[in-house]
């Protein structure tokens, strides 16, 4: 593999990850500085949810270490249009609506210097009371990459499926611009889609295991063990991984806790399996 394949978690914060990940009486305050001596990439979730100030940004950038890289979301008010349950389409991607919040992002990321990583611009799923076809999304979509700043890399998770097309692969292509491929309920795995599809649309690839968050709050609500197997998928995202790795110069994967039930044991299991030899392909469904 000619690419780097970094491993991280979507979030670092959670507090029942003290004993089986972090080492015991760990304060919050140190938790970053715990998780980097593990991994070296992370997500920043928080992002989504408000922007954070520079302090804070520079505060993640001194906890970590010199070859760590953070990947961030953009914020909610950038994907979803504002705080309430149902998007906005008024506000979603409007450059003048959300210009203040994305400029403050960009600013506090800047901070980040070598550590920053892909920005993520993820959104929810749209029904057709919000965009009725998929032609005023990618307008939209298109308009906002041509205005964001070249000093950063972007990465695009969309939520309907069949949305994932060239006319949507292509304008990403454009921009240079990731597409994120993601292990989620309702999203195809990546070794469904067609081959007519390259998944690769920038010079990195950008991967996100989901889950099924209500399949999983069903079984538990606390993230200090893995409570669902995902061997087989997991196995088959090695594979999807290692066709990657040769053509991007970073293959960035980050997995959530609502997919197996502890992140950081679903990392450490894709890892042990990028390690191993790869089985032969009739064994890989």
């Amino acid at each position: 593999m000619s690419g780097r394949i970094r491993l991280g978690t979507s979030s670092w914060s959670a507090k029942e990850w003290i004993g089986p990940f972090y080492p015991p009486g760990t304060r919050a305050a140190d938790f970053l500085g715990e998780y980097a001596k593990v991994f070296d990439a992370v997500e920043a979730d928080t992002t989504y949810y408000g922007v954070p100030t520079r302090d804070m940004v520079f505060g993640w950038r001194r906890r970590t270490p010199e070859g760590f890289t953070m990947a961030a979301k953009f914020p909610r008010s950038v994907c979803h249009g504002g705080t309430a349950a149902k998007p906005d389409p008024a506000k979603i991607l409007d450059l003048e609506a959300t210009a203040k919040d994305r400029d403050a992002f960009l600013s506090a990321m800047f901070v980040l210097a070598d550590r920053c990583g892909p920005l993520l611009l993820q959104f929810p799923y749209f029904n057709k009371t919000v965009f009725a076809t998929k032609k005023p999304f990618l307008e939209r979509l298109d308009r906002y990459l041509s205005a964001l700043p070249p000093d950063f890399r972007y990465a695009v998770e969309i939520r309907n499926k069949s949305w994932i097309g060239p006319d949507f692969l292509d304008l990403l292509r454009r921009h240079g611009a990731a597409f994120v491929l993601v292990d989620q309920a309702w999203m195809p795995h990546a070794d469904e889609l067609p081959d007519r599809l390259d998944p690769l649309t920038a010079d990195f690839s950008y991967i996100r295991l989901l889950g099924d968050r209500p399949k999983i709050e069903a079984i538990t609500k606390t993230w200090d063990r893995e409570v669902i197997d995902h061997g087989e998928r997991l196995a088959r995202w090695a594979e999807v991984i290692r066709r990657l790795a040769p053509r991007a110069s970073e293959v960035f994967v980050f997995a959530n806790n609502h997919y197996a039930g502890h992140a950081p044991a679903t990392v450490r299991r894709l890892k042990a399996l990028l390690s191993a030899p790869s089985p032969p392909k009739d064994q890989v469904s």
